[in-house]
């Protein structure tokens, strides 16, 4: 990930409020780990602030559950600062003072703070409020939008019309008749002066309608000591908005989700009606590949060029080459794809399947960890489990390899060139050779040589007549 520095992000760092409940989604889980765009809320936040500053200057506040945050996002490597009591975004920015206080880390010139529930951020908007913060040499600068109903949402009262300066936030409980009709709000997304927020937070007063300590409040003690504090607004209402209920998270799902397939069609991707399908925000997509209607691509998804994927396919977290074609329905997680390849339809490839260049896996088939060589083919009703297969392979409909003996699971391996018939069962660990040959309807639990034909079936008995004498003796006993 590449980050540029600037003069207005090298002694910034990025604290990420992360601590709250969440309590209207009405939800076990916490809010910022519930998604949108196929990720945590909290993730699409942080992978913005690592775009801006190095993730050792990342700072997540944390409270409610707060080791299943951690867990979920320890993986980034940004720092984890605790809340235990959640009293309010004011009490979040002591913890921040705390822990520089109490640790060896150099506390930053300036604080940037952001809400850990606002995924749509982007890291433009982030650069330009930190260009403005030292262009107007601010202690405190607020960002802002204007939507189309502010109400609910606290308002950020200018010192005069087209002014930068603030002298206030205001609570929505708190607005005067005069100030109701200010449409400003604030975003909960702000860059300090950390040694001039420092100062403040020790003024804070419970004395407010939730009893907590309001960030928002050191506006109004700033400009009571003089100091300056400005606002700039967002380009888009949207990327500052949180989300609050589950309407409004899938509003805002669905928001980032048409930014993906806008990007991935600007790219030369053919999406016919991208509305029906759902495409996670880390996906990428190679040009000239075409995604049908109803086409689900998850995780971190990698397509290349020239592909097709069809209608009611799952991809998840899956890599496929260029020029494959994903016929309808199937169902890939985990699995790598060869160029050239042919899936489907309605084939299942699970974790750890890697399937060659020019390789088939067709109707109903089943793979999970093997590996299907250059130009083999198992076109029908088939399960390959723990395997590794081959080049020029074909394998007949209905093969099993029984890879699982209750306890462990075996390895089947079967050489270039070879040939499974129909219905055989291949009973791991087992060998077959190349160039061999396994008879249709075979139970084979031995190694196959080289070039040889194996077959494990009963000899086939014929009885003449057998059916129409037993037919007459049915008669008989009417």
């Amino acid at each position: 990930m590449h980050i540029e520095l600037t003069k207005e992000t090298a002694d910034l760092a990025i604290v990420i409020m992360a601590a709250g409940k969440g309590t209207r989604l009405k939800s076990r889980r916490p809010k910022v780990l519930h998604e949108i765009g196929g990720r945590a809320l909290l993730l699409h936040v942080i992978a913005a602030a690592k775009m801006l500053v190095s993730h050792d200057r990342i700072y997540c506040v944390v409270g409610h559950e707060a080791e299943k945050v951690r867990a979920a996002v320890a993986h980034t490597g940004v720092h984890f600062m605790l809340q235990a009591e959640q009293r309010g975004t004011g009490d979040a920015l002591k913890t921040v003072k705390a822990f520089f206080a109490s640790s060896e880390a150099a506390v930053p010139a300036k604080l940037m703070v952001l809400s850990g529930d606002v995924p749509l951020i982007r890291v433009e908007t982030l650069r330009a409020l930190a260009a403005v913060h030292d262009a107007e040499n601010a202690a405190m600068t607020i960002l802002t939008a204007v939507p189309d109903d502010p109400t609910g949402y606290g308002r950020v009262i200018r010192k005069a019309a087209g002014s930068a300066e603030v002298t206030a936030i205001v609570e929505q409980k708190s607005l005067t008749n005069e100030q109701r009709d200010a449409p400003e709000i604030n975003s909960g997304i702000y860059c300090f002066r950390t040694a001039a927020l420092f100062a403040k937070l020790d003024l804070l007063s419970t004395s407010n309608a939730h009893g907590e300590y309001y960030l928002t409040d050191v506006a109004g003690l700033l400009v009571a000591d003089g100091e300056k504090v400005v606002a700039t607004k967002a380009e888009s209402v949207d990327e500052v908005l949180g989300a609050n209920t589950i309407v409004e998270m899938m509003h805002l799902d669905a928001a980032m989700r048409a930014a993906t397939a806008r990007r991935l069609m600007a790219e030369g991707v053919t999406i016919f009606r991208p509305d029906t399908c759902v495409i996670d925000a880390e996906v990428q997509v190679g040009a000239d590949t075409i995604i049908e209607p109803y086409v689900q691509l998850l995780g971190a998804t990698r397509i290349g060029s020239g592909c097709k994927v069809r209608s009611y396919s799952v991809v998840q977290a899956s890599t496929l080459g260029e020029d494959v074609l994903v016929r309808n329905g199937c169902v890939l997680d985990g699995a790598t794809v060869g160029d050239g390849a042919i899936l489907g339809p309605y084939a299942h490839l699970r974790p750890e399947s890697n399937i060659g260049p020019a390789a088939h896996v067709g109707n109903f088939c089943e793979t999970k960890k093997i590996t299907l060589g250059a130009g083999s083919k198992a076109n029908h009703l088939t399960y390959l489990g723990d395997a590794v297969i081959g080049t020029g392979v074909n394998i007949g409909a209905g093969v099993i390899t029984c890879n699982y003996d209750g306890v462990h699971k075996h390895l089947t391996t079967i050489g270039d060139h070879s040939f499974v018939g129909s219905d055989s069962t291949l009973v791991a660990p087992l060998t077959v050779g190349e160039g061999a040959y396994v008879a249709a309807g075979s139970c084979i639990t031995e190694d196959v040589p080289n070039d040889a034909l194996a077959f494990g079936r009963a000899r086939q008995v014929t009885k003449s007549g057998w059916a129409a004498a037993r037919r007459e003796a049915a008669r008989g006993e009417k």
